[in-house]
């Protein structure tokens, strides 16, 4: 499992996490490229952060400078109580002279939230400044489609898991929706969960939560939850595949998100594999996401499952089930998807070559999706080799995580200034 987190309650109670250990989170990048250099500040902050326990002098060759030119900005983090050098020595020390001093972040200098909105429920997590979880909640989602109601669920949410926090610790929030967001200017430019086009939603939700607030589409939060603390962490270039009520693609470039000129690129489940194909939730007919996720099965699911048809928000699981139960009209429509989804991989593998593609998300349990056979049907696909692909199944608050990681990059130089 790639987080370790516990999962979220259902209902209006937070859960208060302990604290334990801080292995670091973060892109492990060492040096950054030329033409890309933050201050050596930062690069200092970060380069700790990412490596939970460092020393000064593993410090300076992980950032290819000298360790002179370290010790008085480790001096002046120390001071700022940004950085702290922790009691006892986690670092093992072998050979004579005295063990090296380690640095770590100093968690309790502030808290980021993390809060991803969806079809049926809204979740959040409360992140210290070293990335470890401290508080976390997720609750049903409420009717209408309206951006102002949209918030004041959020607002309701984030103060629950700020309960026996002190709110003037929060230096910001991370939100994320599926939908196309333009994530440098924060304008939503559609969600197919809320009405309106063009909306300043950083904006709006930076008014009514009373703090910095950056959003982005639900696909990159997962894009982040891999790069932070997931498998791509030690990779440069990897892309992110996930199915839920949608298909998402993230993509990353230099140990960081690419998004597009536009901030909302990479929409993955709207490319289209059948002209004139079966209806998309967007309006438009063919796309990948009209025959792979959630409301593309769970379309086809009435004509297949024994028995009554269950509850909306069970038909899913019913339909594994039966599938997994010798129902072959049910395996069929995992296999259909299957077939589309090895499509779509291998779209990306021709378009981007990356390193690797990561199979993520808390929907990865429906194992038909990504079975031995579909896999192998996307090197038949692709011109050359196909990249690594591999699975990573989440719990439901990743998206949460991925959040309150942006919230933690984007928080960070104004926290350094």
């Amino acid at each position: 499992m790639g987080l370790d987190a516990p999962n979220g309650l259902s209902g209006t109670a937070a859960t208060h996490l302990a604290d334990g250990p801080r292995p670091g989170c973060g892109p492990l990048r060492g040096s950054h490229a030329a033409g890309s250099l933050p201050p050596l500040r930062q690069r200092i902050y970060e380069a700790v952060r990412s490596a939970g326990q460092i020393s000064r002098a593993a410090l300076a060759k992980e950032l290819e400078v000298s360790p002179g030119s370290v010790t008085p900005l480790v001096s002046d983090l120390l001071a700022a109580n940004l950085l702290r050098e922790p009691e006892g020595d986690d670092i093992h020390h072998s050979g004579r002279g005295r063990p090296p001093v380690t640095l770590e972040v100093e968690p309790s200098r502030g808290v980021v939230m993390g809060l991803k909105v969806s079809d049926h429920e809204h979740s959040a997590m409360l992140v210290d400044l070293a990335g470890q979880p401290v508080a976390q909640a997720t609750v049903p989602r409420g009717p209408g489609r309206s951006v102002a109601g949209m918030l004041d669920e959020v607002a309701a949410l984030m103060a629950t898991v700020l309960e026996g926090h002190d709110p003037a610790r929060l230096l910001g929030a991370g939100l994320g929706l599926p939908g196309m967001v333009d994530h440098a200017s924060g304008i939503m430019r559609w969600s197919p969960i809320l009405g309106g086009r063009d909306v300043d939603l950083a904006g709006l939700a930076a008014d009514r939560l009373g703090v910095p607030v950056t959003v982005d589409n639900d696909a990159n939060l997962l894009t982040m939850a891999e790069l932070w603390f997931g498998r791509g962490r030690e990779l440069s270039d990897f892309a992110v595949v996930t199915i839920e009520y949608g298909v998402g693609l993230g993509l990353v470039v230099d140990h960081a998100p690419y998004r597009g000129a536009h901030g909302h690129g990479m929409e993955l489940g709207h490319t289209k594999v059948q002209i004139d194909g079966a209806l998309c939730r967007c309006g438009q007919r063919g796309c990948l996401e009209a025959y792979v996720a959630d409301f593309a099965l769970v379309r086809e699911a009435a004509v297949a499952i024994d028995g009554d048809l269950p509850p909306r928000g069970e038909v899913l699981e019913v339909l594994f089930a039966q599938a997994k139960g010798g129902n072959e009209a049910a395996r069929a429509i995992f296999d259909r998807a299957g077939k589309y989804l090895a499509l779509g991989l291998a779209n990306v593998a021709n378009l981007f070559d990356p390193r690797r593609i990561i199979l993520s998300g808390s929907r990865m349990r429906y194992d038909y999706l990504y079975a031995e056979e579909m896999l192998a049907e996307v090197a038949g696909l692709t011109l050359n080799d196909p990249p690594p692909i591999e699975v990573n199944a989440w719990d439901d608050l990743v998206w949460a995580r991925g959040a309150a990681a942006m919230a933690l990059a984007d928080a960070t130089p104004r926290l350094l200034t």
